[in-house]
């Protein structure tokens, strides 16, 4: 188990997940665009919550950077379609990292063992699949989604 996320400037560990609609999401399908992988503990929380939907509401600006977003949690995919469905989340993928139970989130060093979920945590991958920018956040905490712009725009 890693105690440290993944490192500025590695090669970013290539998955397959699947979406909240069950379509497989492979990482290394989007190279050329920069990729943000905000995780989260779990779906149905209220920081979660408000996490996803700045994703959504952000996607366009995200676009204009050559970007695309994806919220991942343990969660499974039934419980991630029916809570999009809930918050209305239309556009965003969101990833279920549930089985192997949080095995993306340990290949980026931000999977919590002792609670079994991921820990808050954003992470933008370059167009050619390196690690540019990791923060992780206070699970308490919203993440400030002006500075992955910031990142973007760098």
């Amino acid at each position: 188990m890693s105690e440290q996320p993944i490192k500025v400037g590695s090669q970013a560990p290539d998955f397959v997940l699947k979406n909240q609609k069950g379509e497989e999401v492979k990482l290394s399908d989007y190279r050329r665009k920069k990729v943000i992988l905000s995780f989260h503990p779990m779906a149905w929380t209220g920081v979660c919550q408000t996490q996803m939907e700045l994703l959504e509401k952000n996607k366009l600006a995200f676009e204009e950077h050559n970007a695309v977003a994806f919220g991942i949690s343990v969660d499974s995919v039934p419980s991630k379609k029916a809570w999009a469905a809930e918050i209305e989340i239309e556009e965003t993928d969101l990833l279920s990292d549930f089985w192997p139970h949080g095995e993306v989130a340990e290949k980026f060093g931000v999977f919590r063992e002792k609670e079994g979920f991921a820990k808050r945590a954003n992470i933008i991958i370059d167009e050619g699949g390196r690690v540019k920018f990791v923060k992780v956040y206070p699970t308490k905490d919203v993440p400030d989604f002006s500075e992955i712009l910031r990142e973007l725009k760098e």
